[in-house]
């Protein structure tokens, strides 16, 4: 856990600097009491309530609007269709992107986040719990800790340690929901007596019980220790990049002990029966930590928010989410030129889809998830009055953008050929709140993804499908395709802006001399996911208190990197501040070919910047990917943090606002593509430029617990996201003295090649030495 990354979660694409030390804070009583509140709250929040004190509390929703700040319309519709019964069912899947259950997931946020006091908040979440729809209540209660001002520091569990059914395939769900301890307590004694015979007896015959699974090994890495997706104890620690920082700390063995975890070896999926070659990025498409970052994403800036009032428009709401799908793209591209494929498919109305998708998942009311065929037709769905909707609020944006200018139905008139007015171009894009003409651009996007989820207007009881929910949107390859047409609106907008002169690029007084990079190394390693949220037996309570003694884990194997670092020699002739960017992009097509500077500016992804102080003359900067303050490693578990926190409200542990890493951080791992064994040709961008803000960044937030969403300090300038490759480039003026390209090669090391080279010694148990 890197404590000094807790200031802040950005993107692959936003810009910070190398953070001073900050004081940690200490928790009090009254902050444990609602930190174990909000964990105690979504414990198994697919099941019925269990937490007596809660259960009381939560008799009734407060309706008195003397004790919200606002009682708005949202609020009192859903107060009227929970009276009249029409509020969607508990158990029924939940859809963000469904307009009916937006609007009633609306309503009840509003009451969450209005609320004036803590009881009252407490007493419309216990309600909820036990009224509400399982996934509209987390979804309300997730937007409102993250707003709700006086909530600063409060967290809940991951999204991917809340519902676990939006992450993991079917197989792995149905396992984790049968598991009971007391059968598996026999099990595993008639099992070791029976394996310690079979073993003996059968090696006796054969010399080697060993078997081959080469195709799969990234997959199903598991079957090369002689394991099999079945559950395991695990006695010694949860795994993790980071867990040395923990079973090092004598209050951690404190926290874990008596706690009996378990775990079972996930796999990825494979649409092997839609013969999809796509099915090779899954351990990528499928991250956890790739799909959550999509998911808090749009927590943070949520399309229906007025960026007024939560101070959205601060952080350039608009500007930063459409770069944000910019980069998502460039990071994905990056990673099929690391698996031998091309571009993103293009989307095209009445083209067929090439490549099907079967997510394989459950909801949580054992419903599955639907898939898509290979070649499917969208376009046959029969709902052409939707289709002709969208279709034509892109065939409206491109017009808009050739006349170059916009005026709404009030009369108000845009210049979009200007620069700023990439805030209204990537506000329209998202759909949100801000748009300045709402009655043709708003719910465009809700209505897209209703589309191809075979949704109507009016649905309200609906089939699970992956495109109605940010979490799991972006294990579909379609995605990426459909997202394209935002890009290609917003390189559009920004081919209308002149390229950057020679003059606008060059820092007067400083060079980049050189900048060295330690060898780029990727591999796979094996991690667990906290899944106790699946299990279903008996809860256990001593005099009110809920003891806590199991954890389920998901072991999965996923990409990561070694650290690596950069030195820079910069040459400065006098003492100044500048702005360190640093990108990294692909150097080659998938057939070898240089890919031109002008169109490769879309395929880089910014993986760090910060503010440095020059002196006169020769800059040594040493900078390790460790350091980059918008990613983070491995996060503490759900059931690592609860455990804390009821050590820390016994007066056992002093607990840091900063235990956890920021909700809405890049994961660490995914910075490098995976790379090639033999070493896959990347290039690396440098640029410095002059630092000139009237702000400090983090100057209004505490940095240690809060990630400034909506605060305006986030970002360490106010230069375009992207700068200087957010414009065509010509290449006569790009080239300036602080700019500079380092050649790189990302090497991809075999993690499981040794099981293949001799026989693993203790087949049949998890290799704990295995070296990364």
């Amino acid at each position: 856990m890197k404590l000094t990354l807790v200031i802040l979660a950005l993107v692959a694409c936003v810009t910070a600097f190398s953070v001073p030390t900050q004081k940690v804070k200490i928790a009090d009583k009254n902050f444990l009491e609602k930190q174990k509140f909000l964990f105690e709250i979504v414990h198994r929040v697919d099941e019925p309530l269990m937490f007596e004190e809660w259960i009381k509390m939560g008799q009734k929703l407060i309706t008195d609007k003397a004790q919200y700040e606002t009682f708005d319309f949202y609020m009192e519709k859903f107060w009227e269709s929970y009276k009249l019964g029409a509020l969607l069912p508990k158990g029924e899947f939940f859809g963000a992107l469904v307009k009916t259950h937006h609007k009633q997931a609306y309503g009840l946020f509003n009451f969450f986040y209005y609320a004036k006091d803590w009881e009252t908040f407490v007493r419309n979440v216990a309600w909820a719990r036990i009224h509400v729809n399982e996934g509209m209540f987390v979804y309300a209660l997730t937007l409102a800790v993250i707003h709700k001002p006086e909530f600063e520091g409060l967290i809940l569990p991951q999204i991917y340690e809340i519902f676990p059914q939006y992450f993991f395939n079917s197989k792995f769900v149905y396992a984790a929901e049968k598991f009971d301890y007391e059968v598996f307590s026999k099990l595993t004694m008639y099992e070791k007596e029976y394996k310690d015979i079979l073993y003996k007896d059968y090696s006796e015959f054969t010399g080697n019980f060993y078997f081959y699974t080469k195709d799969w090994k990234t997959w199903q890495w598991y079957k090369m220790m002689g394991l099999d997706q079945e559950w395991y104890v695990e006695d010694k620690y949860f795994l993790r990049e980071n867990f040395a920082q923990f079973v090092n700390d004598p209050k951690y063995v404190d926290v874990v002990k008596g706690l009996k975890k378990f775990y079972m070896p996930v796999d990825y999926t494979r649409d092997i029966y839609f013969f999809n070659d796509e099915t090779k990025m899954t351990y990528f498409t499928e991250d956890l930590g790739w799909n959550a970052y999509w998911y808090y994403l749009n927590m943070d800036y949520a399309f229906f928010l007025n960026g007024k009032q939560f101070g959205l428009d601060k952080d350039r709401r608009g500007e930063y989410w459409i770069y944000s799908v910019q980069q998502i793209l460039a990071r994905y591209y990056q990673e099929r030129l690391a698996n031998g494929f091309g571009e993103i498919p293009e989307f095209f109305w009445y083209k067929q889809i090439e490549y099907g998708y079967d997510p394989q998942l459950i909801y949580y009311n054992g419903v599955g998830y639907s898939y898509r065929k290979n070649y499917y037709d969208f376009y046959t769905y029969g709902k052409f009055e939707m289709y002709n909707q969208i279709q034509n609020f892109f065939s409206r944006v491109y017009k808009v953008l050739e006349t170059g200018f916009y005026k709404t139905a009030d009369g108000q008139v845009f210049d979009l050929h200007k620069p700023e007015a990439i805030k209204i171009v990537g506000n329209y894009l998202q759909g949100n709140a801000d748009t300045f003409d709402k009655y043709f651009f708003n719910y465009y996007y809700l209505l897209a993804h209703m589309y191809f989820a075979d949704v109507d207007y009016t649905d309200m009881e609906v089939f699970p499908n992956i495109f109605l929910n940010f979490e799991t949107m972006l294990r579909d390859p379609f995605f990426y395709t459909f997202y394209k047409k935002f890009t290609d609106v917003f390189y559009t907008f920004k081919y209308y802006l002149k390229p950057y002169t020679q003059k606008d690029l060059f820092y007067e007084g400083i060079t980049i001399k050189d900048v060295s990079v330690s060898k780029l190394v990727t591999y796979y390693d094996i991690v667990d996911f906290d899944v106790t949220n699946l299990l279903n037996d008996k809860m256990t309570f001593v005099d009110g208190q809920y003891i806590w003694d199991k954890a389920l884990l998901a072991r999965q194997a996923r990409l990561n990197h070694k650290p690596f670092n950069f030195e820079f020699t910069i040459e400065s002739d006098k003492v100044q501040k500048g702005v360190v960017r640093v990108f990294l992009g692909p150097k080659f097509d998938e057939y070898g070919r240089v890919i031109p500077l002008d169109y490769n500016r879309k395929n880089f992804v910014q993986i760090d910047s910060f503010v440095y102080p020059f002196i006169a003359g020769t800059n040594t900067i040493k900078r390790s990917s460790k350091e980059f303050s918008w990613t983070a490693e491995d996060r503490i578990t759900y059931t690592e943090l609860y455990k804390y926190v009821m050590l820390a409200s016994e007066g056992k542990y002093d607990f840091p606002l900063d235990i956890s890493e920021p909700h809405n951080a890049f994961p660490d791992r995914l910075v490098l593509p995976k790379g090639w064994e033999q070493g896959m040709p990347m290039q690396f961008y440098f640029f410095v430029s002059p630092f000139a803000e009237t702000y400090e960044q983090f100057s209004n937030f505490d940095y240690t617990y809060s990630s400034g969403v909506g605060s305006g300090t986030r970002f360490v300038d106010t230069k375009p996201f992207g700068y200087p490759f957010d414009r065509q480039i010509d290449e006569s003026d790009f080239f300036v003295p602080n700019g500079f390209f380092k050649d790189v090669k990302v090497y991809y090391v075999d993690t499981f090649a040794k099981y293949f080279e001799k026989k693993y010694a203790q087949f049949g148990t998890f290799d704990y030495s295995i070296e990364y």
